[in-house]
């Protein structure tokens, strides 16, 4: 008969061998870098090219404006609210006041002493 032994030193040995050799750590080289790179980059390129491109371009209008606005010329203490009550006396205020602005392109409804302002056409005499 033959027996077999086994050294508890041979198998301690394999097994610390094995707790002291460290995991192999990840190696990414120039090339691989660069398809990385080029991978996550990829998918913002497209999203960026696909929304540039798919929105119509912006067009000027052809037609020129031929329209001459009158003007009048705020006066110290006047408020827009007085001069749609001039301009057209027999509208609602609020509506000229509105018009106003949005012809001048004004931010508010506050105005300064010497303020040039178009009025509109259909309140012109």
């Amino acid at each position: 008969m033959s027996t077999i032994a086994f050294t508890p030193t041979t198998f301690a040995a394999r097994s610390a061998d094995a707790a002291v050799r460290p995991m192999p750590r990840l190696r990414i080289t120039r090339r691989g870098r660069a398809v990385l790179g080029v991978l996550l980059a990829a998918p913002l390129a497209i999203a960026l090219a696909v929304s540039t491109l798919g929105s119509p371009p912006a067009e000027a209008g052809s037609t020129v404006s031929t329209a001459s606005f009158e003007h009048v010329t705020v006066a110290a203490g006047e408020s827009l609210w007085e001069l749609a009550a001039w301009i057209a006396p027999e509208a609602d205020p609020r509506q000229v006041v509105s018009d106003l602005v949005a012809l001048n392109q004004l931010s508010t409804t506050e105005v300064q002493p010497g303020q040039r302002l178009a009025i509109p056409l259909q309140y012109s005499e």
